[in-house]
């Protein structure tokens, strides 16, 4: 009887992380990675940074070459979906047709950019989640539309860039296009940039930096797209010339543009999993050790799971976590196969418990040459005070408060120390003001 494989679904870095853990924990039976995309796992956030501005080419965000992997002995599936999940019988249904029995799964899918309505049939617009989206952008912004071939040296000029959306993804995507000399317009239906997880204040400071750059700011909403039949040098569908803006922002306005980045958010890649045993809201539900069901684990943007220091549900879009979760949903995964019998571990591997998984959330954001650090929740704060705001010298710090215990902290333009030692006043929500006790002590040291 063949054994069974683990498998992991999502071949990024939570299930690059999940699979390296599996083989380092002793887990010696089949083992296969899925990735929908055709690529050897790579790193995401330079999409919208370094590779977006050119300065990396994609070989730099492989995570692991072919001989790095090599030694993991994968049952490597790239350019394959997994279209279905059987969550008694733990079968992955792949690409529609072909079914995997499997001793156990994590799931690792990530998320999925949104769009807008008509958004995917035009020339012009773009969304930015995959390598294959960055290199579309990049040749956008790098040639200025024109083809680079025989006797075209590429290089169109100036391009008219308007973003819909001023969140993370976003904002990183105006400082690249302004840096490489393109007219950039920000539009977002909040006044002001990357709010809703920064807080006004930081990001009143991150606007501020993006109009001195030359990025001009737009509140609103965006009612559709204005175009033109494409040309013999365009893609197949009809060439974006603006984007029109929904009466409540500035009635009637459209906006001129000839590169559309939509960075609306993104959805959970969860779409495919139907089974009823699973709870699909917002990701996928998972208990404190990351345990979606018996035997089916999750890991990274897709996992929504019991945070024990929070004491709720959390889902986190941040690149650290996705290593770390996928490296502590791999672990309880083989404690649960071994303490329901025989598995494929190493003889004399001893058991492990499964432990709750309770990270300290990390996440940083590049815009021009101002790097944002931050520590712990600061989305969905009820409080936020900012002790140290230095605009002139584009120095903040921020504390983010729920239910009056500090749970994140963020800062910017201060010492390296200073910024590591505020992670540990929010690795375990302290009171807000012994919180507010230990950033002043933090900040006085430095």
């Amino acid at each position: 009887m063949t054994a069974r494989p683990i498998a992991v679904v999502g071949a990024s870095a939570a299930g690059l992380a999940a699979a390296e853990t599996l083989r380092r924990s002793g887990w010696r039976g089949p083992l296969t990675l899925i990735g929908e995309e055709p690529h050897l796992p790579y790193d995401r956030p330079p999409l919208s940074k370094q590779l977006l501005h050119g300065a990396w080419e994609p070989e730099k965000l492989r995570l692991r070459t072919e001989e790095q992997l090599a030694p993991l002995d994968l049952d490597l599936r790239l350019g394959t979906r997994a279209t279905g999940l059987d969550v008694a019988t733990r079968t992955l249904t792949l690409d529609g047709t072909e079914r995997l029995a499997c001793a156990g799964i994590i799931i690792a899918t990530g998320v999925a950019a949104r769009t807008l309505p008509g958004a995917d049939r035009l020339t012009g617009v773009h969304t930015l989640r995959t390598l294959d989206d960055a290199l579309a952008l990049r040749g956008r912004l790098t040639h200025g539309g024109t083809p680079a071939g025989e006797g075209v040296a590429g290089g169109g000029g100036t391009r008219q860039l308007v973003i819909v959306g001023n969140g993370v993804l976003g904002c990183e995507a105006a400082a690249v296009a302004r840096e490489l000399g393109h007219e950039v317009t920000v539009v977002g239906i909040e006044e002001t940039p990357m709010a809703a997880a920064v807080g006004t204040d930081v990001g009143t400071l991150l606007a501020e930096e993006h109009r001195a750059r030359g990025v001009r700011l737009v509140t609103g909403a965006v009612d559709g797209f204005d175009t033109t039949p494409a040309g013999p040098a365009d893609g197949p569908g009809p060439q974006v010339t603006a984007v029109r803006l929904a009466d409540g922002g500035t009635p009637g306005s459209r906006l001129p543009a000839d590169t559309v980045l939509v960075a609306i958010g993104s959805r959970p890649a969860v779409d495919w999993l139907t089974d009823p045993a699973l709870d699909t809201t917002d990701g996928l539900r998972c208990d404190a050790y990351c345990a979606a069901a018996p035997g089916i684990y999750a890991a990274g943007d897709v996992a929504r799971w019991d945070h024990p220091a929070h004491g709720r549900p959390l889902r986190f879009e941040h690149r650290m976590n996705a290593t770390e979760q996928g490296m502590a949903a791999a672990r309880n995964l083989l404690a649960e196969l071994a303490a329901d019998g025989p598995t494929g571990t190493e003889d004399g591997t001893p058991a492990q418990e499964r432990r709750p998984f309770a990270p300290v959330p990390y996440f940083w954001s590049d815009q021009y040459d101002l790097k944002i650090q931050a520590y712990g929740l600061t989305a969905g704060a009820d409080r936020v005070e900012t002790p140290v705001r230095d605009r002139a010298g584009r120095r903040i710090l921020a504390l983010y408060g729920r239910e009056g215990r500090a749970v994140g902290v963020l800062a910017a333009g201060l010492p390296p120390r200073q910024i590591r030692a505020l992670r540990a006043v929010v690795a375990d929500p302290l009171p807000w003001e012994e919180a507010r006790e230990r950033i002043a002590a933090a900040t006085a040291a430095g």
